[in-house]
């Protein structure tokens, strides 16, 4: 017998920051929890918000800009981003993203392929998508949910087309 397929709900979704002091949302759309290899996230950094450098040893990121502006730097590059920009980071690059607006938030559909752990032969190795679970809940306010929705076609033709 076939799989049934996953669906959900987004006005039902959790968001998250990976620690309580961190100034960038992630929403897990999709990922390993419901079977698939690739996780696929909401990402909302605050006015001048920035992650911590990071690394995904087996994992390329694919960032789909929908609002806002930042920069991305990543190994010795360093790149401005805007709506509508694709910006793929390798597997291995070392890297973050800063909001570059000192008032507007930066949104973006996150892609991470092969997120299946640090290692893809060693399955026990939790990945991204675990990692932000894991983190502190957060509510989505009303301005990040009509930035979502009023972006859900671009973002699900973006998602499905990587």
């Amino acid at each position: 017998m076939a799989e049934m397929p996953t669906i959900k709900n987004t006005r039902e979704l959790t968001a998250y920051r990976i620690t309580a002091e961190d100034t960038v949302t992630l929403c897990p759309l999709t990922g390993p929890v419901d079977g698939s290899p690739t996780s696929v996230f909401f990402e909302i950094w605050d006015p001048e918000g920035v992650q911590s450098d990071n690394s995904h040893p087996a994992s390329v990121e694919i960032f789909f800009f929908v609002q806002g502006e930042g920069l991305a730097q990543s190994d010795e590059h360093s790149v401005p981003v805007a709506a509508g920009d694709v910006l793929v980071l390798p597997a291995t690059s070392v890297h973050h993203i800063k909001n570059t607006s000192t008032t507007e938030r930066l949104f973006a559909v996150t892609i991470m392929c092969n997120d299946l752990g640090s290692q893809p032969e060693d399955s026990s190795m939790s990945g991204f998508y675990e990692l932000v679970a894991a983190g502190v809940p957060v509510e989505l306010d009303p301005e990040a949910r009509e930035v979502f929705h009023r972006n859900a076609g671009r973002i699900a033709s973006f998602a499905a087309s990587h």
